[in-house]
Formats: structure tokens, sequence, C-alpha cells
């Protein structure tokens, strides 16, 4: 497995400091966020966009996925919902001029109206409206678990998938997300293939709270071994913050991570 870096944690990180980053480092992937008010934002041409592409190619450095682009799909709002919808169609047109093959999905916030299936149900509808899209660009749409008060468990997160029925819908498991209340080795056990993309994080449960890869209560040793049974051979990405030194120390815990 390639390791890599988010531009998430990396604040306003140009392009071309991502790369040095990376070089320096020896990150072999990254995730780019797609921002406004930086170099990479949604309004690039195609000229523009793939001339990033071409950097990171040039430099050895996959580009995993992107992330950054903001929506609700969550709110029962339809206004509201129809924006995140169209941002996330935006988000897979770029991936696929910039021949990126995954996208991160972060669904949206889950609030006291209505009920959970009516929300589930808009979710499922929304997610189906884009896959012809999503094969068309080759972008795997990928749904992280994240603390929004949905899709809590393994289980929720099969089903939901499930019902999608694409190969081109999968999850983006965060490995530290669940930790609160789960445990990462069975959300990989009851995902296997229908992980698209992997972000490392660590947790401590006893102080509730992240922690430094490699500080916390995560079995690195057992993640690894299950994402590898479960045949994910994409890169890892980690999502931690820190300055230079910090994220240069983490691609070192991330490759003693790997080699487990």
């Amino acid at each position: 497995m390639k390791i890599g870096v988010t531009q998430i944690i990396l604040g306003n990180m140009s392009v071309d400091e991502t790369i040095d980053l990376c070089q320096v480092a020896g990150y072999e992937a990254v995730e780019l966020t797609v921002r406004e008010g930086t170099d990479l934002h949604p309004d690039l041409s195609e000229s523009e966009l793939k001339s990033i592409s071409a950097k990171f190619s040039a430099a050895n450095i996959e580009i995993s996925s992107i992330a950054g682009l903001k929506g609700n799909l969550l709110t029962l709002d339809n206004k509201e919902r129809n924006e995140g919808k169209q941002a996330l169609a935006h988000g897979l047109e770029i991936a696929g001029i910039m021949d990126v093959s995954a996208i991160l999905v972060h669904p949206g916030q889950l609030t006291v109206d209505g009920t959970y299936q009516a929300v589930w149900g808009n979710l499922v509808t929304d997610i189906k409206g884009l896959v012809d899209l999503a094969k068309r660009e080759q972008v795997a749409i990928s749904l992280e678990n994240v603390w929004n008060k949905f899709l809590l468990s393994p289980k929720e997160m099969r089903e939901i998938i499930d019902e999608i029925d694409s190969e081109w819908v999968g999850a983006y498991l965060d490995t530290a997300n669940m930790m609160a209340y789960g445990y990462p080795e069975q959300w990989i056990r009851e995902l296997g293939s229908r992980i698209k993309r992997v972000h490392f994080k660590d947790f401590n449960r006893r102080e509730h709270r992240f922690v430094n890869l490699l500080d916390g209560d995560t079995d690195w040793s057992t993640v690894v071994v299950e994402l590898r049974q479960a045949g994910y051979d994409q890169p890892v990405i980690h999502e931690v913050g820190g300055d230079r030194d910090a994220q240069i120390d983490l691609a070192r815990r991330m490759r003693q991570i790997v080699a487990m």
C-alpha cells in the first residue's frame, strides 16, 4: 500500500508546496482538496486542472482522491440538498478531468428534523442519481464514516452501499472515527471490497481524543492484515495535523504501520 497525506490538514498549502512536502517526506500519494481561495479551486478550467494533475504525475505522486467540495445531502431541505448534489456532481467532473479515481464524500450533518429513514432514503436516491456520471468519469463515490450522527455502524454502511448497488459507490473508511463506539477491524471485515479509500487516524479511548499515529489504541497490525485480506490495494492517506516536521515524522510512522 502506498502511503499518503491529505491536504485537508495542510491548511492552504499550495500545489507546489504539497509536492515538495511529499518528495521530502516520502509520501507516494496525496488527497487534494478543491477549495475556494486556493490554487485548486472549483472554477479552474480543464487545462488548468490537467496541468495540476501533470505536476503530480511528473513528481511520481499519485492523486488518490479529491475532497473539499461542500454540500449537505442529509438535510430535508430540497433546495439545500440539491445544491449538495450539484457540488458532488461537479467534484466528479473535476476528478474525471484530473484522472483521479475516487472522491471523498462527507454526506452532511444529521439534524433532529424528520426521521432517520427519510434521510436514508433521500441519500440513496441522490447517490443513485449520480451513479451514471461516476461511471462515465470513472470516479468512485466514497462515503466517509464521520461524526455526523449517521451511518454509525459497519452494518449500516454496508447496507446503504448495497442498496445503492453500484460498483462506483463504496466507503471511505476512517480508521479512528468509529473508535469511540466501535472497532475499525469490524468495519473492515464487514465492508470488505466495498472500501474504496482509507484515512489513517488514531484515537485514545480513555481520553476520548484523536492522537498521533501509533500513540493511540488502534491495533494497527490487525487493521493492516484485515485490509490486505479484504483485497485493499489503494493508497492509505493519513489525516493528522501538524507542522512540516510533524508531517515528515508522520510519513515515517505510516511506513512503520504498512510494514506490519
